[in-house]
């Protein structure tokens, strides 16, 4: 049995392990930033409470998985995985730009907004990269390959929650 830290070496995992890691710490990074800020300036300037706030930016990130898992899993049996993934990319990057341009702007609606689609486009990466594992790895580096995935998303959790307080 290999060791499965050798995945971490492997071209066909790697770009992969890369791209999830730091899809999740850029999400949890950009909610806490983005709840932070709702704490301290938002609730401050309306007549909206903080906890409401609060409440609502939470609940948009993740109302998407709810609303998208299913879909997403259709559309990756249907169509190509690593075209889909690559497209979720751009539009995550996208969103990461539009997320600047609103937070210098103070749109607290674009902001909102933004975060709605990035827990949507995470809800679909979310299960693209799963489904990509038993095509580039081995039967018996998939459980290995699952663990890093997901103890990397973990990791990147944590990271981007700290980064983004």
């Amino acid at each position: 049995m290999p060791n499965q830290l050798d995945l971490l070496k492997s071209r066909r995992f790697l770009p992969l392990f890369i791209t999830q890691f730091c899809g999740a710490f850029n999400d949890n990074a950009f909610k806490n930033a983005l709840l932070i800020w709702f704490t301290y300036e938002v609730a401050n300037r309306s007549d909206v409470t903080v906890q409401f706030m609060v409440t609502v930016a939470a609940g948009l990130f993740i109302l998407p998985f709810f609303m998208f898992s299913a879909t997403a899993g259709q559309v990756a049996d249907k169509y190509e995985k690593s075209k889909i993934a690559q497209i979720l990319k751009v539009f995550e990057i996208t969103l990461v730009i539009s997320w600047a341009l609103f937070f210098y702007l103070q749109s607290i609606y674009g902001l909102l907004s933004v975060l709605f689609l990035l827990g949507a486009q995470s809800a679909f990466f979310s299960t693209i990269k799963y489904s990509l594992l038993p095509e580039h790895l081995k039967e018996e580096e998939l459980i290995a390959g699952n663990g890093l995935i997901k103890s990397g998303t973990f990791l990147s959790v944590l990271l981007g929650t700290l980064f983004g307080d």
